[in-house]
């Protein structure tokens, strides 16, 4: 199966292996399945993807959410603040999550080998757990190129670099948390043309919040670039959307955004209509692939999605029934 699901290449496909990863979770996953039985959802009841039911994010914060008996290899956990209850991601496959982003990185970038890879996560160095470090580490060993690296605190070491890979004409992604890359631009501005900046989202309550438009605008104007790319991720999932400007995201070929009806959690929208943002990730075979999410966005004709915010005190409606 999950050969499969790395060589999509049509919706049909998309939808046949959706609805069969669907009936393995709904049969070896007792969360999911305690969960599709209080909606009264049963895999007879399910033709296309719309109907598939989307577990609330909630319940990777005190929940083992697995469907498969197999030894837990990694356990991934989301950053949270002092004293919150973190989301953990139990993988019993980490190969599985390799290949999805690498296999995700090339659909959208290219051979990794061609870049410098450069990491400004200070935050997400300083906890155990993270996926996204586990991803960027696995993506700097595969550069082969000495130059790559993560940089904590030496922004100035970081800014030389910088400067004297894009001197050279190397393509380099820089890999920094919102707060981090604004620092560094703070301390030099810079003029770069072979250089990716790819923010992996907010302040972390270093900083005081931007709107996104206000945020890239920002980064733009320091870097010297025309466009900030993004990556849209997060501890439950095994892949990755990406935007290479505008905020708007694609997703890989095994991936998929819907959104739902903000007032009813279990009624999914239209295209184009703001909601919240559900996630079918195909990668997350052995815990579960369909996700409703905290955050709101809209999903266009094309499949590629825009985030707009996130649901008040993550309250979803509809969605907290057997959370708490």
């Amino acid at each position: 199966m999950q050969e499969n699901i790395f060589n999509i290449q049509s919706e049909k496909q998309f939808t046949k292996i959706a609805i069969e990863t669907f009936k393995h979770q709904f049969k070896n996953n007792k969360v999911y399945r305690s969960f599709c039985d209080l909606i009264n959802v049963h895999p007879s009841d399910i033709n296309n993807v719309e109907e598939i039911p989307f577990l609330p994010i909630q319940f990777f914060k005190n929940k083992t959410v697995v469907s498969t008996l197999e030894e837990v290899q990694e356990v991934f956990t989301s950053s949270g603040t002092t004293g919150s209850v973190t989301s953990k991601h139990f993988v019993t496959d980490i190969d599985i999550y390799k290949k999805s982003y690498l296999k995700g990185f090339a659909h959208f970038y290219g051979d990794i080998e061609e870049y410098v890879v450069l990491a400004l996560l200070p935050n997400y160095l300083e906890r155990k757990g993270s996926s996204l470090v586990f991803m960027v580490n696995d993506l700097i060993r595969r550069s082969k190129n000495k130059e790559s690296g993560f940089f904590l605190d030496d922004l100035e070491e970081l800014a030389r670099k910088l400067v004297e890979l894009d001197k050279k004409g190397q393509k380099t992604l820089l890999v920094g948390v919102s707060f981090a890359l604004l620092d560094l631009i703070e301390m030099q501005q810079f003029q770069l043309n072979n250089t990716i900046i790819m923010e992996t989202g907010g302040m972390k309550g270093r900083r005081k919040e931007l709107v996104r438009e206000e945020l890239h605008d920002v980064l733009q104007n320091g870097f010297g670039v025309t466009e900030i790319h993004s990556e849209y991720g997060m501890t439950e999932l095994l892949s990755q959307g990406y935007s290479k400007g505008n905020g708007v995201f694609e997703t890989p070929p095994w991936m998929k955004i819907l959104t739902r009806d903000t007032e009813d959690a279990l009624t999914i929208n239209v295209v184009g209509k703001n909601g919240g943002i559900n996630v079918i990730d195909l990668a997350n075979y052995n815990s579960c692939s369909f996700i409703a999410t905290q955050d709101l966005g809209k999903v266009y004709k094309n499949g590629s999605f825009e985030i707009i915010g996130r649901f008040d005190n993550s309250d979803i409606r509809g969605c907290n029934l057997m959370v708490l």
